[in-house]
């Protein structure tokens, strides 16, 4: 008999009786997204694909599978879940682009990596798979914001960002999240561009922006200092880039950055030593 489909953490598939309690722990959307778009994103179903990846990557960070343990196979995790074997493959896929599973031709999925448990705690119900592949869009789109800012930027635009730098830092020393201070560290480089369709796109994703801040910094304040460090020193060379018109540092600087954030919330032992070469 088959079983209904997966339902993760607080939410309900229709059709089914799936469901649980749920305590909301998703900071405020910042204040430049509308109401009509905050009720659009509440109405709007997760995939079940993301609901699937949410639920593996609990299962991984707590343990279920440990390091280099095999995951079940496809069929088993089908029949498990309910669902069909696409979905299951775009899961794993996902996972595995993450780099917390690595799968072999002919012999399965292994667990590659274990997230921090407090990943699954800060992160807004439901929305893990939704949060990691925002971070794919903004390496694109900030990486070449960043490249833009650093040639168009004005003396009042690196106020801005060194006021946000300053606000962060200040922050971190008082061991606050900082996560406003972030946000608008990125929003003083996307008005840096001259071009308000970067403006534009960064706020369409400020959502997902602001929690994925909020939980990163919240990982970083939760692990060692040093952690905390280097994600100002990551900052300070974005700002250092943009400030010398270093277009091409800024780019990398900024990619750089957001593969780090990352990896550090995906990966609990992650910590880059050196930039990374392409």
């Amino acid at each position: 008999m088959r079983r209904p489909a997966l339902a993760p953490r607080g939410h309900l598939i229709p059709g089914t009786s799936m469901s649980r309690p749920k305590t909301d722990n998703r900071a405020p959307a910042p204040e430049s997204e509308s109401s009509e778009a905050q009720d659009l994103r509440a109405q709007r179903p997760p995939r079940l694909a993301d609901q699937l990846y949410d639920r593996l990557l609990q299962q991984i960070t707590y343990g279920k599978y440990p390091e280099e343990s095999r995951l079940p196979s496809e069929m088993d995790l089908c029949a498990t879940f309910g669902v069909s074997r696409p979905v299951v493959r775009e899961a794993l896929f996902r996972l595995q682009a993450d780099g917390v599973i690595i799968s072999q031709r002919g012999a399965g999925s292994y667990v590659r990596r274990r997230p921090s448990p407090e990943l699954v705690k800060l992160a807004p119900i439901g929305g893990l798979a939704e949060l990691v592949r925002c971070m794919e869009l903004r390496s694109a789109l900030e990486g070449d914001a960043a490249c833009m800012a650093a040639t168009r930027r004005t003396e009042g635009d690196l106020q801005a960002m060194a006021t946000a730098l300053e606000d962060m830092r200040v922050a971190f020393d008082a061991r606050q999240v900082g996560n406003e201070a972030d946000f608008r560290f990125h929003q003083a480089i996307a008005n840096a561009c001259g071009n308000d369709l970067f403006v534009t796109m960064l706020q369409s994703l400020s959502k997902q922006i602001f929690d994925y801040m909020r939980v990163m910094r919240s990982l970083a304040l939760s692990s060692a200092v040093t952690r905390g460090q280097q994600v100002q020193r990551e900052h300070e060379r974005i700002f250092q880039a943009i400030s010398k018109q270093q277009p091409e540092e800024a780019r990398d600087a900024m990619r750089e950055h957001i593969h780090n954030s990352r990896m550090r919330t995906l990966d609990a032992s992650f910590s880059p030593t050196v930039a990374r070469k392409r």
